[in-house]
């Protein structure tokens, strides 16, 4: 009895019971992806509480680049999504107060086989609204020895760290989303999820996992053969100019799977493994990109395991400077932050399953959360409401 007492004082002290306990739909998780469910399922009407076993946002979705890229998303839905996110990126950041840092995307060509590529998705239907720059018309801060650069008009760029908690208040504030933190989610059952709170009930449940496993649906992660990625990030002091876009470069054309289909891409992975085998055996590719008080957030390696360390070798973030150098004119980056982050990868860019009638388990496993989360929670509001898929879905 007094173990149980003990308990029951836990509770109490960690929960009002007064609170409500019954919604239309619950979501577990207040990453990017339930946010976006959260997003979704509110703006279809129902009634939304989000458990989350976090105070605030301290995952993936606050380490990220908060880049929404469109530009070598993969063909197909994929990128279908990216677009569709874009244009729920714009009216949220407007109407939660969230400032949009930079638009479009350089994604510059150190070497001939890497323009080829660019110049070869440019032409095609992946290239729509995108051109390719040659010698003085990229411009400064581009180094000089970058051959040509494609121009994308399509990405957005936000402050994660603070785009995130804006996104939430504004749903709790402006939507009637209740948001429910330091509750940790033991079970789900049909209706019902059984939380370190206590019981809740909704007839539609999503789950957003993130990196977390094991907790949840362990048995649907291990058949997917999800694992984790570890990456590494920095933040560069400001240099002094203005980025006119976020940048990457040659290494970023063989992770992303939008350029897959190039001609000239066998071959630029060729001279990359000649060249620069180190930083493929780190999954490193550059991203670049400017805060509003002129410093970069530069990016970034992948590490797999099931458990990756936390730790961050040097040799990996001199590798991710080293590229930086060969395409910006930074000569000596001054690195004044340094983290990692951690989340979800498998075979598949995403994935929702049905583990039971009325709830659905949701994954974006391959660091895409960002860019494709907010149509991928339409797909999944949809589908759970019996709704005719959105337009995004389909093929033009």
């Amino acid at each position: 009895m007094a173990e149980s007492a003990a308990l029951f004082g836990h509770m109490v002290l960690c929960w009002d019971w007064g609170m409500e306990r019954e919604f239309d739909c619950l979501v577990v998780g207040a990453g990017i992806i339930g946010l976006a469910h959260a997003l979704a399922a509110a703006r279809r009407g129902l009634r939304v509480g989000v458990l989350e076993r976090e105070a605030r946002a301290i995952g993936a979705s606050v380490r990220n680049f908060g880049f929404i890229t469109v530009t070598g998303q993969q063909a197909g839905i994929t990128w279908r999504r990216s677009m569709r996110s874009r244009d729920v990126w714009a009216e949220v950041a407007q109407a939660a107060g969230i400032e949009v840092v930079q638009r479009g995307l350089l994604m510059c060509a150190r070497r001939p086989e890497a323009l080829r590529c660019l110049e070869e998705l440019a032409a095609g239907p992946m290239g729509e609204g995108c051109q390719v720059l040659r010698g003085n018309a990229i411009g400064h801060p581009v180094h000089g020895d970058v051959l040509g650069a494609l121009q994308s008009p399509h990405e957005l760029r936000v402050e994660s760290r603070t785009a995130i908690p804006l996104l939430t208040a504004w749903l709790t504030q402006a939507r009637g989303v209740t948001l429910v933190p330091r509750v940790a989610v033991h079970a789900v059952g049909p209706g019902v999820v059984e939380t370190s709170a206590g019981r809740f009930g909704a007839p539609h449940i999503v789950v957003c996992p993130g990196s977390d496993l094991v907790t949840l649906f362990p048995e649907i992660t291990a058949r997917r053969q999800i694992t984790l990625c570890k990456l590494h990030m920095l933040r560069v002091a400001a240099p002094g100019w203005k980025l006119p876009a976020p940048v990457m470069s040659d290494l970023g054309l063989v992770r992303y799977l939008g350029y897959a289909g190039c001609a000239s891409l066998p071959a630029l992975r060729a001279r990359l493994e000649a060249e620069q085998a180190a930083w493929l055996a780190d999954g490193i590719h550059l991203i670049a990109v400017q805060s509003a008080d002129g410093s970069l957030v530069v990016g970034d390696s992948h590490h797999y395991a099931d458990s990756p360390d936390p730790f961050q070798p040097r040799d990996v973030d001199d590798r991710m400077l080293a590229e930086l150098r060969a395409v910006l004119d930074i000569p000596a980056p001054e690195v004044i932050e340094r983290w990692v982050g951690v989340y979800p990868s498998g075979p598949d860019v995403a994935f929702h399953e049905t583990p039971m009638p009325g709830a659905r388990l949701v994954m974006v496993t391959s660091g895409t959360g960002a860019s494709t989360g907010f149509a991928i929670a339409e797909e999944t509001i949809a589908d759970l409401l019996g709704l005719p898929a959105p337009t995004h879905t389909r093929e033009r």
